[in-house]
Order: C-alpha cells, then structure tokens, then sequence
C-alpha cells in the first residue's frame, strides 16, 4: 500500500512536470511569435507600406471614442493617417524603438504605447493572436 502511494506520487509529480516544461515551451512560441509579427509589422508602418499592413491587420480595426472603426483594406488605405499619425503621434517615429508588453492576464494580446505631441504615453495600438497569427486589432487614445 505505501509502495503503490508512494508510485502515485511519483507519476503525478512527473506528468505535472512534464505539462508545466509544455506550458513554458508555449510561453517562448509565444513570445517569439510576437517579435517576429511585431518586427514585420513595424516595418510595414514605417515604409508606408499600406498593402503590408492592411495584411497584418483584422478587420474591423476599433478606433479611439468618437471615431468610426476601419471596416476593410479600402478604408485603411483612405484612412491611413486617421490610424498612424493620430493626436500628432508619428507612428513611424514610435515604432522605430517601440517595444511590444504583453500583460499574462491576457495572452492573446499585447500592446505598443506611442507619445501624443505633449509627450505622454496615451496612443496605444492593440494586437490580438488570431487563428491566422497576430494581427492589429485596435487603436486606442486613453485621453479620449
């Protein structure tokens, strides 16, 4: 009986450790999904490349209080600066030393922070993992 309790043990200690180096292995895929979306969608923004950027995105993309959300590819082209330059922040300039933050309570998402004219952290652009991989979901002015 202390053998066959002991063994028990023994199996749940090993299988919990086996799903905890799983879940830390999903964690890293994670992490490293992100820095290589981010690293292309970074790029996209900063060469102005609409067409990159309209493919890195999910529609619609929900705008700041008050403003219209971007429906499809056609009104991102048209509102391209609605989007990237909103509240005087240069998305562009931001993005050039931008690092994304993932908050653990919300793993699908994480967040880049941009600078209005004052100079205050309130542009924040949103990315959701979806089932084709990350994609820009959301722009946010925390002023608004």
């Amino acid at each position: 009986m202390k053998h066959a309790i002991v063994f028990a043990l023994l199996v749940l200690m090993v299988s919990g450790a086996a799903i905890n180096a799983s879940q830390v292995g999903r964690s890293a895929q994670s992490e490293s999904g992100i820095e290589e979306f981010w690293e292309k969608f970074r790029e996209a923004v900063t060469k102005g490349n609409k067409t990159a950027v309209a493919g890195l995105s999910r529609f619609p993309i929900s705008m700041p209080y008050g403003m219209s959300s971007v429906k499809n590819r056609a009104q991102l082209f048209r509102r391209y600066r609605d989007v990237f330059n909103h509240d005087g922040s240069s998305a562009s300039n931001c993005f050039t030393t931008a690092k994304p933050v993932s908050d653990p309570a919300r793993p699908k998402e994480f967040t880049i922070g941009c600078k209005n004219t004052a100079g205050h952290e309130v542009i924040i652009y949103t990315f959701t993992r979806t089932a084709a991989g990350w994609r820009f979901a959301h722009l946010d002015n925390i002023n608004e």
